[in-house]
């Protein structure tokens, strides 16, 4: 299996909403983004896998010295033998690579966040630098272009957080912010234990404003130049808004079950993106 399919299968078999949108892409293009995907999943699942922190740690160690000897162009490992000969085509930065490995190891530090802009530190590690680096391989060629994508990885995050919060919770993780939850009187042990009541619907629809705010504050800092180019992220703003909007209509009833869309619906969501331009 040559590095390029691996990162392929990767891809194909988390079913991630991202893949849609990689396959509207020009070959050299897709095969950059499905490898940095391929790079997320890799670190995500050494976080996400592992039931020893100390094992994960040293794996991400190992992550952060594979991310230098690539740059130095001796890669070992699949990943990042795909990625490595797109690095300078689409002039990727070895410091946001490095950021994304920052907020997996953030996540074997700390489980709670006290307020919103803590949390906000923790989604541009693992959502914000994926959006440089994402934006740069579809073709930014204005820096305002960038802040989009730094702003609607932000969304992406914040939607994740919201469909994932049960899941997170039996991981034994609270993204939601303390005081937050301490706003409408909802409280860990609520979370943990999976008590939907209408002080959580009322959280979570909080938490749901403030995304679909953060998707209209990216799209506003998309220049007009750029838009063709970075469709790819509008496909998958598009697919993630369906979601958010699929999470409210069922109440928010997420701490026991993780609500999704269905494939056909998915590539639907992305063509009707791909064509509006």
């Amino acid at each position: 299996m040559s590095p390029d399919e691996y990162c392929q299968q990767k891809a194909v078999q988390s079913g991630s909403s991202f893949y849609y949108s990689f396959l509207f892409l020009p070959q050299d293009r897709r095969r950059a983004i499905t490898a940095l995907y391929a790079f997320c999943r890799e670190v995500d699942d050494t976080v996400d896998e592992c039931n020893d922190p100390m094992v994960a740690r040293n794996k991400l160690i190992w992550w952060r010295k594979e991310i230098k000897t690539m740059l130095d162009g001796t890669p070992t490992h699949p990943v990042t033998q795909a990625l490595k000969p797109h690095i300078a085509t689409y002039s990727l930065q070895g410091q946001h690579l490095q950021a994304v490995i920052d907020g997996m190891e953030m996540d074997l530090d700390q489980t709670r966040y006290l307020d919103y802009k803590g949390l906000q530190r923790y989604c541009w590690h693992v959502a914000g630098a994926v959006g440089i680096l994402s934006a740069s391989i579809f073709g930014a060629t204005r820096p305002q272009t960038l802040q989009y994508a730094e702003k609607l990885g932000l969304a992406f995050q914040l939607t994740n957080i919201i469909r994932d919060v049960g899941e997170d919770a039996r991981k034994g993780r609270i993204y939601l912010p303390v005081n937050e939850l301490q706003q409408f009187n909802v409280t860990a042990a609520d979370i943990l234990n999976g008590r939907h009541g209408e002080n959580f619907e009322k959280l979570m629809r909080f938490q749901a404003e403030r995304a679909r705010a953060a998707y209209d504050e990216a799209f506003a800092l998309l220049p007009a130049e750029d838009r063709r180019a970075q469709r790819p992220g509008l496909m998958m703003a598009a697919i993630y808004r369906a979601l958010l909007d699929e999470v409210e209509r069922d109440g928010f009833h997420v701490l026991n079950q993780k609500i999704s869309l269905t494939p056909i619906r998915k590539l639907w969501l992305a063509w009707k993106t791909y064509v509006r331009g």
